[in-house]
């Protein structure tokens, strides 16, 4: 049977991705230093919005979605905090350049919201968004 039918008939089906937005910019997933080091300068010293979308189909066809917002504050980062912060490429291909798991935890003074919707999977409301559509 093929991976597609198997999916179809017999699984939820769970997908979820992150935005950071300072301010009216959307940041990048960061994929290279450069767009590391603007994440950081930006980020610095301020609070800024982690949105995370996770959407589920159940095997009958139904979807449902939630969007968690959270906010985060990164303190006010000296130089080489940022140099080696960008040398350790733990911010690659991390929504916002960094990964609040990740060694970029030293910075965050603040946290209003999800910590695991910022992580990536909003745990709390995968859970109901499950439960909703009758998974055990």
């Amino acid at each position: 049977m093929a991976l597609g039918k198997l999916i179809e008939r017999d699984a939820f089906v769970i997908a979820a991705d992150t935005v950071v937005a300072a301010g009216v910019r959307i940041l990048p997933k960061a994929e290279t230093p450069e767009q590391a080091a603007t994440c950081m300068k930006i980020l610095s010293g301020r609070r800024h919005d982690v949105f995370t979308c996770v959407a589920i189909r159940a095997p009958d066809g139904r979807i449902t979605s939630r969007t968690v917002k959270s906010i985060v504050g990164f303190a006010r980062l000296d130089e080489g905090q940022k140099r080696a912060y960008l040398e350790s490429h733990d911010w690659q291909g991390k929504a916002g350049g960094y990964a609040i798991q990740g060694l970029a935890a030293e910075f965050i003074d603040f946290l209003s919201g999800s910590y695991s919707a910022v992580v990536g999977l909003p745990l709390y409301e995968t859970g109901a968004l499950l439960r909703g559509l009758g998974y055990r």
